[in-house]
């Protein structure tokens, strides 16, 4: 496992999509050192020497062993098989903190880690990733979902606010309902852009992207201050 300076993790990141390097990178830049980064695409290695330059690219098994922090940035789809295949091998060493990105799952989906004794931390950046340098100014402006068991959830918030984001505690039993809510804002937002641009440029405006911009973030803006609980006080 690596060795850093004291404060600091040897941090290795097992998926190159949109989410791996972008977080890596965001990480690297609050000092941790990025041993290592998996990928099996052309893709995710043309990603990661943009966003990781001299970052090598390993396995899975060789970023599991150098890694102070695993960083699972894997379709959730893909999590449990994953985790499981380690464990089944002897990959996961104690006291490693182990930590994925998918947005319905809690620490649950990291137990057969756990019982190797690996620390299980869940943490899922709320914002639509590009997979590109812009993520990181964006990354700034968002919230992450954070859950872990109690005497550890200051770890996760620690790297959560080291990355330029902001924690917000969300319940095992929640995370469902949490990733039910994304999504839907997600395919909702997706939804409308596309059926008003379409719109628009039928009626021969050419950038229909300008026009719509300004008005969509002001309308999101007004509707989320309205449906903001005040405090009780002001209630």
């Amino acid at each position: 496992m690596s060795t850093t300076r004291s404060g600091r993790l040897g941090i290795g990141i097992i998926g190159a999509g949109r989410v791996g390097p972008v977080l890596g990178a965001a990480l690297g830049g609050a000092g941790h050192a990025i041993v290592g980064i998996s990928t099996v695409s052309a893709d995710g290695r043309d990603r990661a020497e943009v966003l990781l330059p001299g970052v090598p690219v390993l396995t899975v098994p060789e970023v599991v062993e150098r890694a102070e922090l695993v960083l699972l940035a894997v379709p959730a789809a893909e999590l449990e098989a994953l985790v499981s295949g380690l464990a089944a091998t002897g990959a996961w060493q104690p006291g490693q903190l182990v930590a994925h990105t998918a947005a319905e799952f809690g620490v649950g989906v990291l137990a057969p880690a756990a019982a190797a004794g690996v620390i299980p931390l869940a943490i899922h950046p709320a914002m639509a990733f590009t997979g590109t340098s812009l993520d990181l100014v964006r990354l700034r402006e968002s919230w992450c979902a954070v859950t872990a068991p109690t005497p550890v959830l200051p770890i996760a918030q620690a790297l959560v606010v080291e990355m330029g984001a902001e924690p917000v505690v969300v319940a095992e039993a929640d995370r469902s309902a949490y990733a039910d809510a994304i999504a839907a804002a997600t395919s909702f937002s997706t939804a409308i852009v596309a059926q008003t641009a379409g719109a628009l440029a039928a009626i021969g405006i050419e950038r229909p992207g300008a026009v719509l911009g300004p008005l969509m973030r002001f309308a999101v803006e007004n509707a989320l201050a309205a449906g903001t609980p005040l405090p009780d006080s002001e209630n």
